[in-house]
């Protein structure tokens, strides 16, 4: 079992090798997006129809408030206190809408119950508003919901559920009634690295200039500048198209990330160790309960019982101390992974030595633990 440990760990941080001896340049539109172009959360609440029992409480005042009202706007009226129905549910609808959406463009919903429901398989969304922020409705939802699970129950009270089912969505469930409110820049575009970083800023920024001289501007850590002249003035749509292309090779922090849970550790490429010395070892304790049934003599008089008397067995295991081992200085990741195997240590007791390293100064990387 340490072996087949020691072996995943090792796996794991060749893996890490292989994947930085292979990286390459990434495009600007991997690292950047341009200001002000982003997609728009919508919301919306709505009824479905069409369960199978497994709707909200029949009592539920917000079920009952809805269809009323939704019938008396398809010209029924009906007393809210008549309803008893259990085919109904209620929900909230989410959706996004995308940069230079347009009227009768199609977008996705995610439909979630909001009240009590068993299940929304096998219902329908009955049209309903999706809002923005600012109040106004920007699409309309309706449609059958595809729901990646299922609920049974049986005539004895059992119950046999799959996945989650009280949550479902309806592809292309939406269709947007107003366009999107983005507009292109006409003087200067702006673009926002998704992690900030001043070295990568100043790499975006060289990059570009080598490819649209005197136009770019690293502004901070997070965002360069380009100026629009007259030459992409009417193609700007062009402009950022020739951007997205253009490679950049991103400067990365040095850091190692350990998920104590799996036993996982991640070594990225810009991970150095200085040199080192460390020992350790392990102690087990091993507690055993074997209680032991205690017979009264013969003839101890009426008082006399028996007893479970508990007997406990107490083994310590103490592995002999480890040699002092030297950890030399390793510049490259494939260095810093065959230093780590070098150990023979298992994962989880790689990971005190790690914040060892760490503190002592010697492991030159930022320690993230998940």
């Amino acid at each position: 079992m340490r072996n087949l440990l020691i072996t995943s760990l090792v796996a794991s941080l060749v893996a890490s090798l292989v994947l930085a001896s292979t990286a390459h340049a990434d495009r600007i539109k991997d690292l950047a997006s341009v200001e002000g172009v982003r997609d728009n959360h919508l919301t919306g609440f709505g009824l479905v129809v069409g369960l199978d029992g497994t709707g909200d409480d029949t009592r539920s005042p917000v079920v009952k408030a809805a269809l009323t009202k939704l019938l008396k706007r398809l010209g029924n009226t009906v007393n809210p206190t008549d309803m008893k129905m259990k085919n109904v549910a209620a929900v909230m609808l989410t959706a996004e809408l995308p940069a230079f959406g347009r009227p009768g463009q199609q977008i996705d919903v995610t439909i979630s119950s909001m009240g009590n429901a068993k299940s929304l398989s096998g219902g329908t969304l009955l049209i309903a508003p999706l809002k923005g922020p600012d109040g106004k409705t920007w699409g309309l939802a309706q449609g059958a919901l595809t729901v990646g699970g299922f609920t049974a129950d049986s005539a004895s009270g059992g119950s046999t559920k799959k996945n989650h089912t009280l949550v479902g969505e309806i592809p292309g469930g939406a269709t947007l009634e107003m366009a999107a409110p983005t507009v292109l820049p006409s003087k200067e575009l702006t673009l926002i690295l998704g992690t900030a970083d001043f070295t990568t800023a100043t790499r975006v920024q060289a990059a570009i200039e080598a490819v649209l001289p005197g136009l770019a501007h690293a502004r901070d850590a997070g965002a360069i500048t380009v100026t629009i002249d007259s030459e992409w003035k009417p193609k700007v749509p062009e402009l950022i198209a020739k951007l997205e292309a253009i490679e950049v090779d991103p400067d990365v922090k040095a850091k190692v990330v350990v998920d104590e849970k799996t036993g996982t550790i991640v070594v990225g490429e810009a991970v150095t160790l200085r040199t080192a010395a460390i020992t350790f070892g392990s102690l087990t304790i091993e507690v055993t309960e074997a209680p032991i049934v205690s017979q009264p003599a013969a003839f101890s008089g009426k008082g006399a019982k028996t007893k479970v008397v508990p007997n406990s067995t107490i083994k310590v295991d103490e592995e002999a101390g480890h040699p002092m081992k030297v950890v030399k200085k390793a510049t490259t990741v494939g260095d810093v992974a065959a230093a780590f195997a070098s150990l023979g240590a298992k994962p989880r007791d790689l990971v005190s030595i790690l914040r060892a390293l760490k503190a002592a100064g010697a492991l030159r990387a930022e320690l993230e633990t998940m």
